[in-house]
């Protein structure tokens, strides 16, 4: 096979840089495995080693500094018929350490080559996450006050199937870096090298005493056993095989004539238990039911039982550009919590727009048209005035008819709830 490098962009490293070295037995590598450049993507990080997408013919994708795994994650995903290479620096690999984890659990056919050189060369000497303690770098003394990263031990420990440790000047580095692309799974190869712009000039650091100090670890090298397992991709796909089909996406034909003609904008103000967004959706599906395009926004507290609870809908028949609501067609006051998360907007209602206010709920003052409604003498469940007060403003021919609310409640609920809620809407007096 030809030479797969970019001869309009050969490399630019610093002279004795080992990212050249690397970037040319990788190029051997691709080779020896017989791969044309539209077999392969090379998912770049920011830093010296982000330079390399550009130096070959290959699919390539340079992106923010330390995410290249989740980029090549998505195209393995998208494309598990291309070889995917990730190329990063210590300094990517330390600001993207939780996604190093995420690729070690998922095992997802990736190859990620680190080139580490203790420091983040591109930017001015700074420590990177595995800068030796000892070591003089950029950014004074911050390098002595945190253990370096140990890669591969991370890597094995968090669920990676193949680890390797070693220099960037061993001899057989072709050899190994073909058989990690050839490992169906995730392969991680820490490759320790020399950065002669930035780290040399105030550390010796030779390939000599590279080795030296790769002797006094625990080898890395390759197939890690006992984390070998299905490759994520295959056994994703086999997973997914064996799912019920998703069902075709509800298709509401347009059968009624909507109370008014123009958008209407409804905010549904209430409290958690009442199922307000529930009554949201419904409104909503009254609204495809009449060719309208609809728009539903829920607010609610993250703690879930108890607090306001909000639902802001837009009924119309244009398309909607902007969901947000200021002048309300309709409000439903159905607890005081939602009424006070949006007290602001009472103020400037006019009579244009009517405020459905539940007995027992306090509305600040407005121009608003008041029509109240005391659901607990009607016997009506809290859990149910949200439907209640819907059923209700059909019944007022606002926003939507009993219609358009009965064909709704007919797509949302089956069976019991179904019979239940129509039963609700014809018993429901408007006051």
């Amino acid at each position: 096979m030809a030479s797969l490098l970019n001869d309009q962009r050969p490399p630019v490293f610093c002279p004795g840089c080992s990212h050249e070295r690397i970037t040319h037995i990788l190029d051997k590598v691709f080779q020896n495995m017989g791969l044309n450049g539209n077999q392969i993507v090379i998912v770049s990080d920011i830093g010296c080693s982000g330079l390399f997408d550009t130096f070959f013919h290959t699919h390539a994708l340079h992106g923010l500094h330390g995410r290249a795994l989740t980029y090549a994650a998505g195209l393995k995903m998208a494309r598990p018929d291309l070889n995917v290479v990730v190329t990063m620096g210590d300094g990517g690999q330390g600001i993207g350490g939780a996604h190093l984890l995420a690729a070690c659990r998922r095992n997802l056919d990736l190859t990620l080559l680190i080139l580490n050189n203790f420091n983040f060369g591109m930017t001015g000497g700074q420590f990177s996450a595995t800068t030796p303690q000892e070591a003089q770098i950029g950014s004074g003394f911050l390098n002595q006050l945190e253990r370096p990263l140990d890669i591969c031990q991370i890597a094995r420990m968090a669920g990676a199937p193949y680890a390797t440790r070693c220099s960037a000047f061993r001899k057989d580095l072709v050899k190994e870096i073909q058989r990690a692309i050839e490992f169906e799974g995730f392969s991680v190869i820490d490759i320790w090298g020399v950065c002669p712009g930035r780290f040399t000039k105030k550390n010796r650091l030779t390939p000599q005493l590279i080795d030296a100090a790769l002797a006094k670890l625990s080898p890395q090298e390759g197939i890690v056993s006992e984390n070998v397992r299905k490759e994520y991709g295959r056994h994703y796909r086999e997973l997914a095989a064996g799912q019920k089909i998703a069902p075709t996406p509800l298709k509401i034909e347009a059968k009624f004539n909507p109370p008014q003609p123009n958008r209407q904008e409804v905010m549904l103000l209430g409290s958690a238990g009442q199922r307000i967004i529930t009554a949201g959706e419904i409104v909503c599906l009254a609204g495809l039911s009449a060719g309208l395009h609809a728009t539903q926004k829920n607010e609610y507290n993250i703690t879930v039982l108890r607090g306001p609870s909000i639902s802001e809908l837009i009924l119309s028949p244009e398309k909607i550009d902007f969901t947000g609501i200021k002048q309300p067609s309709v409000i439903v006051a159905l607890a005081q919590e939602g009424v006070d998360r949006r007290r602001e907007l009472f103020v400037n209602l006019d009579d244009d727009t009517i405020v459905l206010q539940i007995n027992g709920v306090n509305i600040p003052p407005t121009k608003a048209f008041i029509h109240r409604v005391n659901l607990q003498t009607q016997g009506i469940r809290k859990s149910d005035w949200a439907l209640a007060s819907v059923a209700i403003l059909a019944k007022l021919k606002r926003v939507i008819s009993l219609e358009m609310l009965q064909s709704a409640l007919e797509i949302k609920f089956k069976e019991k709830t179904l019979v239940d809620s129509l039963i609700l809407v014809s018993e429901v007096k408007i006051n």
